[in-house]
């Protein structure tokens, strides 16, 4: 009967002292908890102030008239003195100080583990592989783990209003008088670069193969995503600085639409090489229909991604300018978000779908929210970007996976050299065979020695760093950048005056109008490409989906008189000359009977600004309510 009290009250012992470790495990849980919530308000707060304090030197070198270093050199070099101190001044601050446990998993690692510890279970997420020669080093400092971002980050949250910007803000005029330009130097010249640096770097690897340098497998297809990646070029310094001097309009729309459009065929062109998978034992080899597959896949996504965003940019709602900016951008977000879901390239997307909204849409939006949404888009666009470049900085110091191969680096600066040469004076001698002004050898010169990489290199090399190859591509990007930005970026200013390109451009100098029609100088010099376009877009898409053309009934032939009336906005007829007053008349009382007529102020809100198909969509549900007939 004793032993069985002692044995009672021994349990009850054991029991107690479980739940007091059950509630000091707790404790120490929520400990953590505060701890890492402390250290991600610290990460964003470190973020901040980096945009903050590049603000404030940008002011100061703006103050000053300081050109030589660009806001985005700033920002990187503010990245790497925060990364220097992350990395070598805070001491470590992890739980983790023990020997991690050993498992074997015969399907490699996996991206959730449940564990069992002592009946209760945890979850743990992949975060990616960790050399073995700094785990310790990992593990004793949770900060540097935590500021290296999610590479989705960039692509769903940074890069949409970067892409957006660029085709929204897009000067249209010189843009399409050079179109034909573009689009050769940015699909053939893409190409172009893409195969020459691949083909370099492959003999690169094999030199470094031969001399012992290689420690692990490095493809022939890695070498060409490499060569996509990496023929992503973004003069924005070089623009940055155009667009202050006002240097020459047409050099100005060649390279910011060659960039523009370069990073949409680079991003389309790493995923169709990805997407290689020749069949058989060997998948890197050369194999025909693998080769045409992925050319079917880059026409198909690039294709798909510009009717996407083409289409979603037309979308609009008239009624209220906070709704409507609301939805302007919402609808330039989703855009980018849909295209990734449908497997297509929201890159492609997003950008045709700030050239559409910037064409058609923003013809729609009242005064106020056409002011709100370029402030809106053009904050949005300078912080994503300075962040990106802060994190650049940052990412040299803080990145966990970097593999620094000298003759791979100097290897690659050689053959982006030689790719971009290959890239601009053969198509210029090609372009100059067939358009009427001449792109000058100054001009070519200056296009070779902007060819920056950026923000779109960056984020694509970011995107997949889990093998040792794609590890290697991203620290060499990192530095091709570095060098680029700071060397090239800041010697525009002395190399626009060594080529002698001109300063101080009006760029409305050229829209004097010339012949009896009234028609500027833009569309009689504009590429014959462009030249097609016009007249269909100015007679027909304009009128149906906005307010701002010809009306439908001076298009169209007689015989289409009553849709042509049915899909013209009264909008249309005002906006046009005294002479088409009788027309508006004449087709108000044709197609809207005076009963439809209403001085309802919510019609009036409703309807004004409304493109052609929402305004008839409007009035004829408003009337099948009110139950009045159509004639």
């Amino acid at each position: 009967m004793e032993c069985t009290r002692v044995e009672y009250w021994c349990a009850c012992l054991f029991k107690s002292l479980r739940a007091d470790d059950g509630g000091m495990e707790e404790l120490a849980t929520e400990k953590e908890a505060e701890e890492s919530h402390r250290q991600d308000s610290v990460n964003l707060l470190t973020f901040i102030l980096l945009l903050t304090l590049t603000i404030l030197t940008i002011w100061l070198f703006k103050h000053r008239r300081v050109r030589f270093l660009h806001e985005t050199g700033l920002a990187m070099i503010y990245g790497l003195l925060v990364g220097v101190i992350l990395r070598y001044g805070i001491p470590s601050t992890s739980y983790h100080n023990k020997t991690p446990p050993s498992c074997t998993l015969q399907e490699g690692p996996v991206s959730t583990v449940l564990l069992n510890v002592s009946g209760k279970f945890f979850e743990y997420t992949l975060k990616g592989e960790i050399n073995l020669k700094e785990i310790h080093s990992v593990e004793q400092n949770d900060m540097l783990r935590k500021l290296t971002f999610d590479p989705e980050v960039f692509f769903n949250i940074l890069l949409p209003p970067i892409i957006f910007h660029a085709g929204y803000s897009l000067k249209k005029r010189h843009f399409f008088r050079n179109l034909g330009s573009i689009i050769t130097y940015a699909f053939l010249g893409t190409a172009i670069s893409c195969f020459v640096i691949g083909n370099l770097m492959y003999g690169v690897v094999k030199l470094m193969q031969v001399l012992g340098q290689l420690t692990d497998k490095f493809y022939y297809t890695d070498c060409l995503f490499f060569g996509a990646i990496i023929s992503a070029t973004d003069p924005v310094t070089v623009l940055a600085i155009f667009n202050e001097l006002h240097a020459d309009g047409d050099l100005y729309a060649l390279l910011f639409g060659e960039s523009v459009m370069n990073d949409a065929v680079a991003i389309v062109l790493s995923s169709s090489i990805v997407a290689y998978q020749p069949s058989g034992a060997n998948t890197h080899t050369f194999d025909a229909s693998a080769f045409f597959k992925s050319v079917g896949i880059f026409l198909g996504i690039f294709s798909g991604s510009f009717a996407m965003g083409a289409v979603i940019g037309v979308v609009t709602l008239h009624c209220f300018p906070l709704l409507e900016t609301a939805l302007f951008f919402l609808m330039s977000w989703s855009t980018f978000l849909l295209a990734e879901a449908c497997g297509f390239t929201g890159v492609v997307a997003v950008l045709f779908c700030g050239i559409t909204q910037a064409h058609y849409t923003y013809n729609n939006l009242s005064e106020e929210s056409t002011k709100r949404t370029k402030q809106l888009f053009e904050v949005l666009h300078f912080l994503a970007e300075n962040f990106i470049f802060s994190y650049m900085g940052l990412a040299l110091f803080t990145f966990q996976n970097h593999v620094f191969s000298p003759i791979f680096i100097f290897g690659a600066f050689i053959a982006i050299f030689i790719g971009r040469a290959l890239n601009i004076y053969p198509l210029s001698f090609l372009i100059n065979l067939g358009r009427r002004h001449k792109i000058r050898g100054n001009f070519q010169h200056m296009m070779m020695f902007a060819g920056l990489r950026g923000a779109m290199a960056f984020a694509l090399a970011i995107r997949d760093t889990a093998t040792y190859a794609r590890q290697m591509m991203f620290t060499t990007t990192l530095l091709i950048v570095f060098f680029t930005v700071w060397v090239f970026g800041g010697g525009t200013t002395p190399m626009l005056s060594w080529l002698h390109i001109r300063v101080g451009v009006d760029p409305d100098q050229d829209l004097q109008p010339c012949g009896d029609k009234g028609q500027s100088k833009t569309k009689q010099e504009s590429a014959w490409l462009f030249r097609l376009w016009y007249t269909f877009d100015h007679n027909y898409l304009k009128p149906i989906l906005t307010h701002s053309g010809p009306p439908l009934t001076s298009t169209l032939p007689a015989c289409c008189g009553p849709l042509a009336r049915c899909l013209t906005s009264p909008q249309a007829y005002e906006v046009r000359p005294h002479t088409h007053t009788q027309s508006l008349n004449q087709s108000r009382s044709e197609t809207i009977p005076s009963s439809r007529i209403t001085s309802d102020p919510l019609d009036s809100q409703l309807l004004v600004g409304a493109s052609p198909l929402q305004f008839t969509t409007l009035i004829f549900y408003r009337d099948q309510v009110r139950g009045l007939e159509w004639p």
